[in-house]
């Protein structure tokens, strides 16, 4: 049996996102509530959430973060020959999500999968990628983060109505001398799991807020700190923290318990809410864009949500 060679390491090669230009306000949702625009700010931190057209599936939003991410790491469709789709909110199961964007972008031959760790998504399909290429089962990996989160959320369900968004934020992963992806931090606790679920009666998410914010606030920050351990990074010495948007009040606390005061904290969320499995690569996208991180900059990613399932890991911005 003949064995790939592999290589030392593996780093982001470029980064790209997409946000709908359809926005759901907080005077929007003040109105539909009862409430005003404060009291929703105040318990979000969001101003606003990015909304996908009707006609825009996740394949669609997929399809065009993944072509800005190939753009910005200068490579060709042909060049790929793996595409991870991370997605907890696709219409059907069938064909991958990963599949019918390789199709829309013109890859060929290129395996292709899905990962369903729901907010948490990202961090899993860039571990896995980052291995594969490292092991020689691949060179280039298209990973991307891909949500339509308005599909399912009932809009009279304050909970759930005034927290999600849609979009997606897509990476290519490629081999490198050095370890440009330090290693993953992952688990998750099953038995919690119904505290973020799809209702099996009306089919649509459910969460339990109140549980979920203890649970974020007071587990996901040891993970943090073992990925920078592992890693062989100090927190002084990270140039972003990238969590979950999953809400801003949840992103702040997690982000003042580890002590890198050095670090930019990713807000992406205010404009474009919580799109789950692609808020990570869209925040990173906009550090980018922004001049906010610069190129070979450690970043520290933190995916948290449904399963109860978490992952970290340092990576150096591309």
């Amino acid at each position: 049996m003949r064995s790939s060679q592999g290589s030392a390491g593996a780093r982001l090669l470029g980064v790209g996102g997409y946000r709908p230009q359809n926005t759901l306000t907080n005077e929007e949702l003040a109105t539909r509530f009862g409430k005003s625009a404060d009291w929703v700010a105040a318990r979000t931190g969001m101003r606003g959430r990015a909304v996908a057209a009707k006609d825009e599936r996740v394949p669609d939003m997929a399809a065009a973060a993944g072509a800005a991410a190939l753009a910005d790491a200068d490579i060709t469709e042909d060049e790929i020959d793996l595409v991870i789709a991370a997605s907890c909110s696709a219409a059907t199961p069938i064909p991958s999500v990963a599949a019918e964007t390789a199709g829309l972008l013109g890859i060929k031959s290129a395996g292709a999968f899905d990962v369903n760790s729901a907010c948490a998504g990202f961090c899993y399909a860039i571990a896995v990628a980052s291995d594969l290429v490292r092991a020689g089962s691949a060179n280039r990996v298209l990973v991307i983060g891909a949500e339509r989160m308005s599909t399912w959320i009932d809009d009279n369900d304050l909970g759930t109505a005034i927290i999600f968004g849609d979009g997606a934020g897509a990476a290519v992963v490629g081999a490198s001398d050095d370890l440009g992806i330090g290693p993953v931090v992952w688990g998750s606790d099953g038995t919690a799991s119904e505290l973020i679920a799809i209702d099996p009666e009306d089919r649509y998410l459910r969460m339990q807020g109140r549980q979920v914010f203890r649970w974020a606030t007071t587990e996901i920050h040891p993970v943090a700190l073992t990925a920078c351990e592992n890693a062989g990074v100090a927190p002084e010495e990270l140039a972003a923290i990238i969590p979950h948007q999953a809400n801003l009040r949840i992103v702040d606390a997690i982000a003042a318990k580890l002590g890198a005061d050095n670090a930019v904290v990713a807000h992406d969320g205010e404009d474009t809410g919580n799109t789950s499995a692609a808020s990570i690569p869209l925040a990173l996208a906009r550090l980018r864009e922004t001049g906010q991180v610069g190129t070979g900059d450690l970043a520290l990613l933190i995916g948290f949500g449904a399963g109860l399932a978490y992952a970290a890991q340092v990576v150096r911005v591309p």
